[in-house]
């Protein structure tokens, strides 16, 4: 009875604790009711939003990554056999033995890493259902192994290094074309993803009658052009541009052979940007361009003119 006199004896000491309890339970509870609110917002946010599509879930060598089953961005197929890599994707082309496109994300972040060796091998890609083409295809040829995943591109570890010297990443390119217009286009292009932090890049030959070179035992198809899309996704201003350039030296500015996206999907076929865009955004970025909002480098293309055009 002493016991349960001092569980009342304590009048409003008790009382007191007991509330003091409620109170501090029910702040704890707001608290936790908030956290996980605020949590499962931003998560549907993000994937809802078409603004953080590139948002990656993995990160490994300081370099952002996209698990090739989420890769939903990709452009259109029209050969049916799309590979990924790491970190790339390609549609790949039978019949040319040579990709009709590949693309993947170029970031600021991967551009600041920095660069390990470049790979000296390369290496015919086993994922091709048909096997891809092989090194000696190109040997005595007089064409160069061009890569369309530049190797500078993934010169953030050796991994993605090496996967751009696979020879389904390869096309046969005249050396002059290699080493100058498209060279500087490239220098361009991580000029212009180190300003905007993110762009999305898809490369790949003008696959069509026009091809009749061949070269190498498995019949390489020699394309007769090669284009570039970029996309600018990021806030606060979108855009887009193509460019398609002949497989040849050139004197003319790279400004020359800027062109809509929507003339490559003609050309091409392909639709690139079917799953990452409204269709109201795709009609507006893919129908024209603005040339003034890509700053092509003066300095690369008197470089390319006077070097690069002469060796």
């Amino acid at each position: 009875m002493a016991k349960f006199r001092r569980a009342h004896g304590g009048g409003k000491r008790g009382s007191s604790n007991i509330a003091k309890i409620i109170m501090l339970v029910f702040i704890a509870s707001a608290l936790f009711y908030l956290i996980i609110n605020f949590t499962n917002k931003n998560k549907f946010q993000r994937q809802d939003s078409k603004e953080d599509k590139f948002v990656y879930n993995i990160d490994i060598s300081g370099v952002d990554y996209i698990e090739p089953g989420k890769r939903y961005f990709l452009p259109s197929s029209t050969t049916g056999q799309v590979i990924h890599h790491k970190y790339y994707s390609l549609s790949y082309n039978e019949k040319y033995e040579i990709p009709e496109w590949v693309a993947y994300v170029l970031t600021k972040k991967s551009l600041r890493v920095p660069n390990v060796p470049r790979a000296k091998r390369f290496n015919p890609d086993l994922k091709v259902n048909s096997r891809s083409a092989i090194y000696y295809d190109y040997r005595g040829s007089g064409y160069s192994r061009g890569h369309l995943v530049p190797a500078a591109d993934m010169a953030f570890n050796e991994e993605a290094m090496k996967e751009s010297f696979l020879m389904s990443n390869m096309t046969p390119q005249k050396r002059a074309f290699n080493g100058g217009i498209w060279y500087e286009l490239e220098q361009d292009v991580r000029n212009w993803a180190w300003k905007d932090n993110k762009l999305f890049v898809v490369t790949g030959p003008i696959i069509d009658a026009s091809i009749k070179k061949f070269i190498g035992k498995n019949e390489v198809g020699v394309p007769n052009k090669f284009y570039k899309v970029l996309l600018d996704i990021d806030d606060p201003e979108r855009k887009a541009i193509g460019f398609i350039i002949p497989n040849e030296r050139s004197e003319r500015p790279l400004k020359d052979y800027a062109v809509s996206v929507d003339s490559i999907e003609k050309l091409t076929g392909i639709d690139f940007f079917k799953d990452l865009l409204t269709d109201s955004e795709e009609e507006k970025l893919e129908s024209s361009f603005d040339i003034h909002k890509w700053k092509i480098s003066n300095k690369l293309y008197k470089q390319r003119i006077e070097v690069w055009n002469k060796q």
